[in-house]
């Protein structure tokens, strides 16, 4: 499977931007994607992920991320977006998707559970 993440940018902080995650090869509504974003200086973080259809697309979000941070799918584009709502400065970072066609009832926040990764895509957050 081949992932695309797009829409990164530059935004103020408090505004918003929205990340997609194309994917060839593979039905995302068939499997898990999840969202990482890494820091410069910090380790990979779980943002969000969002299970399969067949699992209700349960969604998962980090706690510095919930209540600002939308994950959906939309199954005919095959893609996975991520709307980032008031944006911080903390919220600066690469972010990377990621899938797998593992699925578990627990938690699925660690990079070990996914399989594909696709390229980063930047964030920036100003004053």
């Amino acid at each position: 499977v081949q992932l695309q993440a797009s829409g990164g940018g530059s935004v103020q902080a408090g505004g918003s931007l929205k990340l997609s995650c194309a994917a060839s090869g593979r039905t995302l509504s068939r499997m898990t994607t999840g969202w990482f974003r890494q820091a410069p200086g910090k380790e990979r973080e779980f943002v969000a992920n969002i299970r399969r259809s067949l699992s209700n697309s349960f969604t998962e979000y980090a706690e510095s991320v919930k209540g600002r941070f939308t994950i959906s799918r939309d199954n005919a584009k095959n893609t996975v977006y991520l709307q980032m709502n008031s944006l911080k400065f903390e919220d600066a970072a690469v972010y990377y998707c990621s899938v797998t066609e593992r699925h578990v009832a627990g938690p699925m926040k660690r990079e070990d559970d996914y399989a594909y990764w696709g390229q980063g895509t930047l964030v920036t957050v100003s004053s």
